[in-house]
């Protein structure tokens, strides 16, 4: 079976049917919160931020010497693959890898669970951020590298990928504005059981295996399955933002290796969207 050709396919149907629901306003859902204004510190109603800070417009450049174990790096393409998974979850970033330290990056592909070099990583993506889980030490460093290294040559879940179209355009409706935060999760977590069924512990994508090496680690992000949990959703997670699941930690915004375009197609299609 040639997946490349399939994997295309499925992806040119998910590009058609997101702009459907992109006209209809389907995707127009929005998750809400309440957190903390920074100047004042009193409680202030959220919006999930779907638009990336880039150097251009306030954030950090930052080479690879500054990345530490652990950091979780979001990335997009120009490819068809990142252009269809951003348009369909409304967000600038489409994969996600995990750094190991040493100049080491492990990824779950298409070709299966690979271990590579920070430079090669860096060449292949156009925008790539770095976030930070502030409780990683070297122990859950160390568990996390050998948990990558353990499974890299293993093959990707792709049963679990193509599942997250028509779930990803479901759960939308968990996440319309002023849906309780603990409503929300319930409402996605519940979806993703019937629609996305028992992951297995041997195959993951992207960032499916970012959440289980941070789960081996003791280092949970979340308690909801990992199955569940996009390149999007990680951003989510980011501090400022508001999750669309209930998570353990808030990650911190290190900066950017590399940078796209201040203005993404995904973000001219989140700027139309009703909110």
């Amino acid at each position: 079976m040639r997946i490349k050709p399939i994997f295309t396919a499925i992806w040119t149907r998910v590009l058609r049917a997101a702009g459907l629901c992109a006209a209809v306003g389907v995707l127009g859902a929005c998750a809400t919160g309440m957190g903390t204004d920074p100047t004042s510190g009193a409680a202030a109603f959220q919006v999930q931020n779907r638009l990336l800070l880039t150097p251009a417009n306030g954030g950090l450049r930052i080479t690879a010497e500054q990345l530490r174990a652990g950091d979780i790096l979001l990335s997009s393409t120009n490819g068809v693959t990142s252009l269809g998974i951003r348009l369909l979850t409304l967000s600038p970033v489409s994969h996600a890898a995990l750094y190991l330290g040493n100049d080491q990056v492990a990824e779950a592909v298409g070709s299966g669970i690979r271990v590579r070099s920070v430079g090669e990583f860096i060449t292949d993506e156009s925008t790539i951020v770095a976030f930070r889980h502030p409780g990683v030490h070297a122990d859950h460093a160390q568990t996390m590298r050998t948990f990558a290294q353990s499974h890299a040559g293993k093959k990707y879940n792709l049963v679990g990928i193509v599942l997250q179209a028509p779930f990803t355009l479901e759960r939308q409706y968990c996440e319309l504005p002023l849906v309780p935060s603990l409503v929300r999760d319930a409402c996605i977590r519940g979806l993703a059981a019937i629609q996305l069924g028992v992951a297995r512990n041997d195959r993951f994508f992207c960032s499916q295996f970012v959440l289980a090496a941070y789960q081996e680690a003791q280092l949970p992000l979340t308690s909801a399955d990992p199955l569940l949990i996009s390149p999007a959703d990680l951003l989510h997670m980011r501090e400022g933002d508001v999750p669309s699941v209930r998570i353990q930690q808030t990650l911190q915004y290190v900066g950017h290796l590399k940078s796209g375009p201040v203005t993404t197609d995904v973000e001219v299609v989140a700027s139309l969207q009703p909110l």
